[in-house]
Parts: C-alpha cells; structure tokens; sequence
C-alpha cells in the first residue's frame, strides 16, 4: 500500500533531502511538492494524501497557519530549523516534529510512525496491540530492513549499539534501547533490565529474578522487578 505525501518548503535543497530520504522507502510516493502552501490546497482537495511534510516559516504564509486553515488535515510531520515552535505544533495535533539538519536516524523514526499511523487509518493495523502485520525499519548496516513485531523475541543492549533478536534472524543497529522500546507497542513489549527489553508474549518461563526466551535466561534487573513480574503475571 502507497502511502501518498506532499513535501511543503520554500526551500528547494530542503525538498530535495527530504525526497532523498524519502527514496529509500518504498511505500512512500511524493505526489507533489511545493514552495508556497497555499499552492498545495488543491491537490489536497483532489487527491487523498496521507501526510505533508511541513515547513514553518516559509515567505509566502506560515506552516502553523497553513494547518489551521485545513477542511480536511493529513497526518502533518513539521521540517523546520527552528525548535521553539515544537509545543504549538504538538497543540495543533501534528504527528512529529523534526529539526533541520534532519539526521537520516531520525528521519527513520518519524518514517515508522508514519506508517504505523497511516496503516491503522487505513484499517491495516486495527491498532498499536494489534501487531500481527505491523513493523518497522530499522537501519542494518547501510540497508533498511523491515522487521515485524510479532517475531522480535528480546532486544539486548550493547554499549553503543542494540541486538534484535527475532525468530528469523538477529540485528545489530546503531540505536539506544530507550529509544528502541519507545518505538514498540507499549502493551506487548516491556523494559526488564538497562540491557534487555523483551515480547511479553514470548516468555517461556518465570523463575526468581529470570524469565526463559527461546532458550536464552534474561535477568529482571531490581528496579524492574515489581512491576515487570505485576505484568508478566497479570497481577494487580
């Protein structure tokens, strides 16, 4: 499934790292881009779009103010160089906020909410807790790779870097496992340990401060264990 956007920047080397970015996915498809907002209404009358890629302060009329005149709002992601307007823009109900220059990491997570956003719009993902068909990229190597949730076993920390374990293969990325487990389905998956983040659903066995995945015995760190045994065991 296509998931349709337009890029809105009055800078032209701004659309175009953002097209750049955008190649790298393949369900992603730039209808148009435009430097003037007012320019992009009329696709958005014609053409469903799924999500606008925003610039705030543009010559022609200001971003914030290009979303408050909206009939009809996309799922809008802002592109600017400027953070202090992220708590308006929260306010008009945007789903991220991204400042230039735009890492290609972080691009990657604003790419990840979108689709989880558009997926379930759309009917494909009913919801967050309704992962069976849903994923994200994560970037291996110098190549993107989908990876579903439903086969992720446990994600390891490893100083600078995070292995995802799943049961069609393991992955190494560049990533913090803060910022990993912020990303996954919060009812499904569950910080136990600094290192270890784990799929409830795969938990084989419970034993003392242990829980037994796929043959592999992660430890509960002490801080963790009240509440992750509370969710494990269903307890109040």
């Amino acid at each position: 499934m296509d998931i349709k956007c337009i890029i809105v920047d009055d800078e032209p080397l701004a659309i175009k790292i953002i097209q750049k970015h955008l190649e790298e996915f393949q369900n992603f498809k730039v209808v148009d881009t435009f430097n003037n907002p007012i320019e992009a209404l009329p696709v958005l009358k014609q053409e469903k779009i799924d999500v606008i890629f925003l610039d705030i302060n543009m010559s022609k009329m200001n971003g914030l103010d290009f979303i408050k005149i909206l009939e009809v709002k996309p799922n809008i992601v802002i592109t600017t160089a400027y953070r202090e307007y992220a708590v308006e823009s929260f306010d008009l109900d945007v789903l991220d906020y991204l400042v230039k220059p735009i890492p290609f990491n972080r691009f990657l997570k604003a790419i990840n909410k979108i689709t989880q956003r558009v997926y379930t719009q759309k009917g494909i993902v009913k919801n967050e807790d309704s992962n069976s068909d849903s994923f994200f990229f994560l970037k291996v190597d110098k190549k993107l790779v989908k990876i579903f949730f439903k086969d992720i076993l446990y994600i390891e920390s490893l100083k600078d870097y995070i292995k995802v374990f799943t049961n069609v293969g393991d992955h190494l990325v560049h990533k913090s496992l803060t910022s990993i487990t912020e990303e996954l389905p919060k009812d499904d998956f569950l910080r136990i340990h600094r290192s270890y983040t784990i799929a409830i659903n795969k938990i084989n066995s419970v034993e003392g401060n242990l829980v037994e995945i796929d043959s592999k015995r992660i430890p509960i760190g002490r801080k963790y264990l009240n509440h992750a045994k509370k969710v494990i065991l269903n307890t109040p």
